[in-house]
């Protein structure tokens, strides 16, 4: 079987000015994570949509999708974690428990905020999550990249053309993302920023997919707007 799991478990600290979760905020005529889960519906090679949110707005992305979204029959909403990575374990065992894992299903790991992946992004993701087992869509790195170890003089400078900058979807192997996870030590678990970097801890191979310069991620208020901009673009 193939998954999406919509990762919304975040509450949107950086956006500001708001108390409602950035994923939930309206972007045009309706809320970005509306936008987002669409992207999945109308691929007809995802079997299920897993949409994982804050406890208390689990009925509230219900009624959305309610709303919203014609084809709803797929779409499964669960608690998130109170990380990235325990909002994807919580998936995992999710598909675990109800489906189980064999050796071929995998899952599209994807930022409910957003809005913009493409079709494209998304049969890219499936292809080489089956062929090599991981994937992670990014962009060539645009601006030069700085190191700096103080956060006050720069340490070095690396060659920008080596660099990229990661976007989402990550598309795994489920059975190989799970033995992966369960062989994490305390402190390797501790230093873990988003699944991509589980394999590279574990010297696994993670393909790349080329990605979007409109597959932004919404975290800031300038974002929204650029959003509201980008959408307004496409509908013209």
């Amino acid at each position: 079987m193939i998954f999406a799991a919509i990762l919304a478990g975040g509450i949107g600290s950086r956006m500001g000015g708001t108390d409602t979760p950035k994923q939930f905020l309206t972007l045009g005529n309706k809320p970005v994570i509306i936008h987002t889960i669409e992207k999945f519906v109308i691929n007809e090679k995802i079997d299920k949509i897993i949409v994982l949110t804050p406890k208390n707005f689990i009925n509230h992305t219900n009624h959305l999708i309610e709303e919203y979204i014609l084809y709803k029959d797929d779409i499964i909403v669960i608690e998130g974690g109170r990380t990235r990575n325990d909002t994807l374990m919580n998936g995992i065992d999710y598909i675990n428990e109800y489906y189980g894992i064999d050796e071929d299903s995998i899952i599209l790991t994807h930022d409910s905020v957003r809005p913009f992946v493409t079709h494209r992004i998304i049969e890219d993701n499936i292809d080489a999550a089956k062929k090599y087992g991981a994937c992670d869509t990014v962009i060539p790195a645009t601006d030069t990249i700085v190191e700096s170890i103080n956060g006050k003089t720069i340490e070095s400078i690396p060659v920008r053309d080596y660099y990229y900058q990661g976007q989402t979807p990550q598309s795994f192997n489920i059975k190989k993302l799970f033995n992966l996870i369960n062989s994490l030590t305390e402190e390797e678990s501790n230093i873990l920023t988003d699944a991509c970097k589980i394999f590279a801890l574990k010297d696994e191979d993670v393909y790349l997919v080329e990605g979007e310069l409109t597959n932004i991620k919404i975290t800031y208020p300038y974002d929204l707007k650029l959003a509201n901009t980008i959408l307004e673009d496409i509908h013209d």
